[in-house]
């Protein structure tokens, strides 16, 4: 693979669905747009594998690096890489824009003016800068598509949002998301600025920042500010209030993504921990209490919901809990299992969302108590979502049970008390699902939509049977994926304990 290894792969790969954006929105008919958005999410889709066939498993530092001159003054840079850490991300990042462009195909953009393919427009610039984020290596370049995302979100919510909510949802999203960014940027700065002090120069490149550690006392300041600009996206309580009113009124398709990519974790692992890690090791008890607190207040919080929409999007906080609970292990095996636990996410999480749309599509409503019987007159849709559930909750066999038995016993060893927390956690998240999903799901008929409605639509059948088909792969054969992130997840962690 090395001649494929040559050409800008990863340039490429952000380039189409900037170009995909570009085209649907100069398209004047809607079924055009919906295609060419289509067209341009599989093609980022195949890109993406390349990269995956293109890149060197036992090789744990940056690849298919390409890089050019941004703003030269302050030594600035367009550059991209990926390592074991992101790899995976790609793929799993296309995958989910290609089921939300299809699930949104019934969508027509009439509450624009502007172009008959916007929605689908927005969708692909979202998908452009999530992927930058995953493949920058410029911390200025990753702050730059970090930011990018709130924009096309913003719209996106409050456009095409459901119920009269969706204003004050995307209004609350869009200025907490643009608050945690001011920390994040300080941190940033106070990162390069601290590398110039000794270097005589700027640096933001990320290679270099994590080969020349920073003095300790400045490792204090960079990893608070980090820490306090990824919380809210991770998201860790009291930052998560947005996340429920989102789920209640964003679009599936859009809460899909925005639980299915957990970009604030990524940026704990990629950013917050490695360049300050001597910050990181000494307030582990930070991150563990945080994560704790995420898994015990997400599984109550979900068990109290009384709709659908909102249980989950209350275990998603659990689970994303439990991933930052194995950071602060600072073990291999259990940052193997928290990558593991976010790409679960991408499949798991966004497919329960997404199964939850078609629900509602033809009950009207994702109450629990408007539902009951569902899986009498739709089977195919009721399975998928029980299975979407059973591996959000971890159980053997599917995706989500390698990665929580890992971290789950990392957190036993180095963090006890948490770890038991941990355990409990898994308890209250299975009663958060089982619960609702006996009342809405099985039992008599009482709502004469539910009774009318039919099972899945060939294009539903293609968005959930592949993560479907996902999780089970991924459950009973996690090796591959396990071996992939392995050499990255040991240098990672070899990278702390040797400063």
């Amino acid at each position: 693979m090395a001649d494929l290894a040559s050409y800008p792969l990863l340039s490429t790969l952000l380039a189409l669905p900037v170009l995909g954006a570009l085209a649907t929105t100069l398209l004047r008919r809607a079924p055009w747009a919906q295609r060419m958005a289509l067209g341009s999410t599989l093609l980022t889709l195949l890109q993406s594998l390349l990269i995956v066939a293109a890149f060197d498993g036992q090789d744990a530092g940056f690849q298919l690096l390409d890089s050019a001159t941004w703003i030269g003054g302050l030594n600035i840079a367009y550059l991209v890489g990926v390592d074991g850490i992101s790899l995976l991300f790609l793929p799993a990042t296309a995958l989910l824009f290609c089921a939300a462009v299809l699930a949104g195909w019934r969508i027509r953009a009439t509450a624009s003016p502007l172009s008959p393919g916007l929605y689908f427009a927005l969708l692909l610039w979202l998908e452009a800068a999530t992927l930058g984020v995953f493949c920058a290596l410029d911390v200025v370049f990753f702050f730059f598509c970090w930011e990018l995302t709130l924009l096309p979100l913003y719209f996106l919510i409050s456009l095409w949002g459901v119920g009269s909510s969706r204003q004050t949802a995307a209004v609350r999203y869009f200025l907490l998301m643009l608050a945690s960014g001011v920390p994040l940027l300080f941190g940033l700065l106070a990162l390069a600025f601290g590398h110039a002090a000794s270097a005589g120069s700027l640096v933001f490149d990320l290679p270099t920042l994590l080969a020349t550690p920073l003095p300790e006392g400045t490792q204090y300041a960079v990893f608070l500010l980090l820490l306090a600009g990824f919380a809210a996206k991770v998201p860790l309580v009291p930052l998560h209030t947005w996340l429920p009113a989102l789920a209640m009124g964003a679009p599936a398709a859009v809460t899909a993504l925005i639980v299915g990519l957990k970009l604030g974790a990524f940026g704990l692992i990629r950013l917050a921990i490695p360049l300050a890690p001597i910050a990181a090791r000494d307030l582990h008890w930070l991150l563990a209490g945080c994560g704790t607190l995420a898994i015990l207040y997400g599984g109550v919080a979900a068990i109290a919901h009384s709709n659908l929409r909102g249980v989950l999007a209350y275990s998603s906080l659990s689970h994303v809990g439990l991933v930052v609970l194995g950071l602060a292990t600072f073990s291999a095996s259990a940052l193997q299992g928290a990558l593991l636990q976010l790409l679960n996410f991408s499949v798991a999480a966004a497919g329960g969302f997404l199964a939850l749309a078609f629900l509602q599509r033809r009950s009207g409503s994702t109450d629990i108590a408007q539902l009951g019987g569902v899986m009498r007159s739709m089977p195919l849709l009721s399975g998928c979502f029980l299975l979407f559930g059973l591996a959000g909750i971890g159980l053997p066999g599917t995706s989500g049970f390698p990665g929580e038995l890992l971290i789950i016993v990392a957190a036993l060893h180095s963090h006890t008390g948490a770890g038991l927390a941990a355990l409990f956690g898994t308890v209250l998240a299975a009663a958060a699902f089982l619960a609702p999903f006996r009342r809405a799901f099985l039992g008599p008929l009482r709502n004469a939509d539910v009774a009318a409605g039919r099972d899945l639509l060939p294009r539903e059948k293609a968005i959930l049977l592949l993560p479907a088909l996902l999780i089970l792969v991924v459950g009973l054969h996690p090796m591959p994926i396990l071996e992939l992130l392995r050499p990255t997840a040991e240098a990672w962690v070899a990278a702390l304990a040797g400063l």
